[in-house]
């Protein structure tokens, strides 16, 4: 097993070569893994795992049941789900099923309800209710006044996007699949039954390749041939708000849908913040995730109407994430057999809930192409940090202190991260390449000062680390 940032990739061909490590590559480089005479590369542009779509969504663990009815994506949500759900619980990621309140603020919203449950039961999902006004209010007394009524949607969850992610790439690694990281794939080719990846680290061969690249998976697809899709980047901007906001909502506040997306929501996250947003911008540049004053100023003007009194909390960051949004409902994942390759594009946002059943998929598609997998094995669990805000920290457990006192040690007092905890985080199976992912392992410099107090601390245990 390996981690590599530099040097040249390995000569000899892999037999599977995954372009993308965000949640959906991760999560097939795990399953790959589980067969141990299949030697696989996990291929990343970046300098860590899930710096793209994967570390910036709405953190949504979704039923379903809103999908198109009969579509892939669909199937795989409602599959996904459920073994997200039990592998959070087995990995100690933190996730918590509060439901969602589909709200109706007009006459015409309040009147499609009624379609939507009937579309959430053909997307088997059976759980939906009608609320009137005054049930609604009961549930979620502050929110704006005006709506008429709400489709409760118990099923839905929160979850923690980035530990997820890690879990799958820490189990992939410590299995056997080497994860290259700063490797952007330049060119693509395949001649010879063998396939043949450029990047600034010098060429890696597979004779098997999956396109998890998110949003350039239609660059690398048109380089093998293939014009099946376009990618156009939907930037979704967002607003946390402080833990003090957390108790102003008890479900997610979901908005009518629209052409462009599941529209501005309220949520709260694991983390005990509350999120406002996201945007629906398309735009034409693939790396523009700046805010904008005017995409703020939207989100609260918006905020406004669903919950008045989150305006007057604290903002503690302002983020935006780009979406594989594509001309088609569906996700385009699809094989090639003649070239031994299987595209996995136009994964949008609820590619963190399927992930899992999209792994099982492409394994399938990739059997199918003559890959020979050989016996599977069960992989050996992994137990990630709990960052949620309703477990107790390291430093708030009394027999880990006195255990190893590093864990009693203060460093992040806003989010309550210990030296011992930064230590561990460094020492991971895919460690942390810069403060940044070790904000995303620890929560360190993830509160409401932002690391005004702590940064320069934390920076100093990193590079120390780094030595």
């Amino acid at each position: 097993m390996s981690v590599t940032v530099s040097g040249d990739l390995p000569g000899e061909p892999y037999d599977v070569a995954i372009v993308g490590a965000g949640v959906v590559g991760c999560a097939i480089a795990r399953r790959l893994a589980q067969h141990p005479e299949v030697r696989v590369a996990l291929v990343e542009a970046q300098d860590d795992v899930g710096q793209g779509t994967s570390k910036a969504n709405t953190a949504i663990l979704h039923t379903g049941f809103d999908a198109v009815p009969g579509s892939l994506e669909a199937r795989l949500v409602r599959e996904g789900a459920r073994r997200l759900a039990a592998y959070a619980a087995e990995s100690g990621i933190p996730l918590e099923r509060v439901g969602a309140l589909l709200v109706a603020w007009d006459a015409e919203q309040l009147a499609a309800l009624p379609r939507l449950a009937e579309k959430a039961g053909r997307n088997e999902y059976h759980d939906t209710r009608v609320l009137g006004a005054a049930d609604l209010y009961a549930r979620e007394p502050h929110l704006g006044p005006g709506a008429l009524g709400a489709l409760h949607v118990p099923g839905e969850s929160i979850i923690c996007p980035w530990t997820t992610t890690l879990a799958y790439a820490t189990q992939a690694v410590r299995a056997g699949v080497d994860l290259h990281l700063d490797s952007p794939v330049t060119h693509a080719g395949h001649a010879d039954g063998v396939h043949r990846l450029g990047t600034p680290r010098g060429p890696l061969h597979a004779r098997r390749l999956v396109n998890a690249a998110g949003l350039h998976a239609d660059t690398l697809d048109r380089s093998l041939g293939h014009d099946d899709f376009t990618v156009t980047p939907r930037r979704g901007q967002l607003i946390v708000h402080d833990r003090f906001a957390r108790s102003l909502v008890r479900h997610i506040l979901l908005p009518a849908p629209t052409a462009l997306g599941k529209g501005v929501l309220v949520a709260p996250t694991v983390h005990g913040n509350v999120l406002l947003g996201p945007t629906a911008e398309d735009l034409d540049d693939k790396h523009d995730t700046g805010s904008s004053a005017e995409g703020l100023r939207r989100l609260r003007e918006q905020g406004r109407r669903i919950l008045p009194a989150l305006l007057e909390e604290e903002v503690t960051a302002v983020y935006a994430g780009l979406r594989a949004a594509t001309e088609h409902e569906d996700y385009r994942i699809a094989a090639h057999p003649h070239q031994g390759y299987v595209t996995v594009g136009g994964i949008r946002s609820t590619g963190l809930t399927a992930s899992l059943a999209i792994a099982e998929h492409v394994t399938g598609l990739l059997a199918g192409t003559g890959l020979d997998l050989g016996p599977r094995r069960p992989l050996a669990p992994v137990r990630m940090p709990d960052l949620g805000a309703t477990s107790p920290r390291p430093c708030e457990r009394p027999d880990l202190v006195a255990a190893d006192p590093e864990y009693g040690t203060l460093v992040c007092h806003c989010e309550r991260v210990s030296r011992g905890e930064i230590r561990d985080a460094l020492a991971q199976a895919v460690p942390p390449r810069s403060p940044d992912g070790l904000r995303r392992r620890t929560r360190a410099g993830a509160g409401r000062c932002q690391g005004f107090f702590c940064g320069a601390a934390v920076r100093a245990l990193f590079e120390e680390a780094q030595r």
